[in-house]
């Protein structure tokens, strides 16, 4: 079957998940938020009825699908107004990362906890001074008899203080070349060196982000996982998820957008019929949903890419998808506040908060100046410019 059809099964996954979202809402999310909480009971449903592990193997809990299940997921709590960021970060990098690559001693350890929910694993390879330029990140772990020691730093790390550890991207030296290579580390929270301090942001949310500090942390050698050798494969075998998790992320949150401002068209009339009646009210939620619906499909694109193992032509699409993603939420967010007017920057229409949570879709995990590097230099051949 085509990829971009969507099977019986996956459309069952979607009902199933919309239903649950319902029952949550932006109204619990936005209450969480408000009194500094998590979404607790919304992330202990979801496990319970083996969503948050879908995409992790059936021998250590999971639901033995892939990405394109779990971005289903996503998506539909998103465009239920409930979406849940920790899912981008857990099950999809860590979960990904582990299942692939880990020990057997660290896929049983972590697996199945990530896959029922009763565990999450944070990611850190973001730095103050290195940006998108992962070529630039400090933070290196050297070797000390049998242990690792970790020092430097990260920012903008999602969820750390819920964590029960995070997979820290460090760099260590390569003995024939000298050369420094990236290397994943499970640090778990309460390991002596690993500091966090919360990030005051404007948007708000339930889950907080944090800046870390690693001073010589002691890590034992099975804190690293897989292969010395093969960190740059690992590492882009977490951030092609990552990038259609964040698709999946932006697509939910332009839909639940977009419906609220279609039932306020329908029903606010001014002058004989409903505002959206009018043209100038229709056509540009006709045209977000459009935009919406074409990034879907690349989302779609990429996560059977990824699921049949395509790494390379995943990460071409997942960084497409990311970027169409991101645009037609921003998009789909303004034209929605847009039609309710006033309405539309009010508490109780909750919209107004999306303008700021939208452009974290066009910013992060990679913005979208870096994917058009990425399509320029990588798909359409053109040199670089950096």
């Amino acid at each position: 079957m085509s990829p971009v059809i969507e099977t019986e099964e996956h459309q069952a996954l979607r009902a199933a998940v919309a239903a649950l979202g319902a029952r949550y809402g932006r109204d619990y999310l936005a209450r969480v938020a408000r009194e500094g909480g998590h979404p607790d009971e919304l992330w202990a449903d979801a496990a319970k009825l083996g969503y948050l592990g879908v995409n992790l193997p059936e021998e250590y809990g999971g639901g033995g699908g892939g990405i394109a299940e779990l971005s289903i997921v996503l998506e539909e709590l998103g465009a239920a107004g409930c979406p849940l960021l920790m899912m981008v970060v857990s099950p999809a990098i860590c979960g990904t990362v582990i299942a692939r690559f880990g020990t057997d001693e660290q896929k049983r350890t972590w697996l199945p906890g990530l896959a029922d929910g009763s565990r999450t694993m944070a990611f850190g390879i973001t730095e103050p001074d290195a940006g998108s330029n992962s070529h630039r990140i400090t933070t290196t772990a050297r070797r000390d008899g049998d242990d690792w020691i970790l020092t430097g730093r990260k920012v903008f790390i999602s969820g750390v203080d819920i964590a029960d550890a995070t997979l820290i991207v460090g760099r260590t030296e390569d003995a024939r070349t000298g050369r420094l290579k990236p290397c994943l580390f499970i640090v778990p929270r309460d390991a002596p060196g690993f500091g966090r301090t919360v990030i005051d942001m404007e948007l708000q949310a339930a889950e907080k982000q944090f800046e870390l500090t690693l001073d010589d942390v002691r890590l034992p050698s099975s804190a690293l996982v897989g292969d010395e050798d093969a960190g740059l494969l690992q590492l882009f075998t977490g951030l092609n998820p990552e990038r259609i998790m964040t698709a999946a992320f932006a697509i939910g949150m332009g839909r639940h957008a977009l419906a609220k401002a279609v039932d306020y068209a329908k029903s606010r009339q001014v002058w004989k019929e409903p505002i959206g009646g009018h043209q100038a009210v229709a056509h540009p939620l006709a045209q977000a949903h459009i935009e919406l619906e074409l990034a879907r499909l690349m989302m779609q694109k990429a996560a059977h890419l990824y699921d049949a193992g395509d790494d390379m032509g995943a990460g071409e699409a997942a960084n497409m998808a990311k970027y169409a993603a991101g645009e037609a939420c921003v998009r789909a967010v303004d034209q929605s506040v847009h039609t309710l007017g006033g309405n539309g920057l009010t508490r109780e229409y909750g919209l107004a908060s999306l303008i700021t949570a939208a452009r974290v879709a066009r910013i992060a995990p990679v913005s979208r100046e870096m994917i058009l590097n990425f399509v320029s230099h990588q798909t359409l051949g053109l040199p670089k410019s950096y």
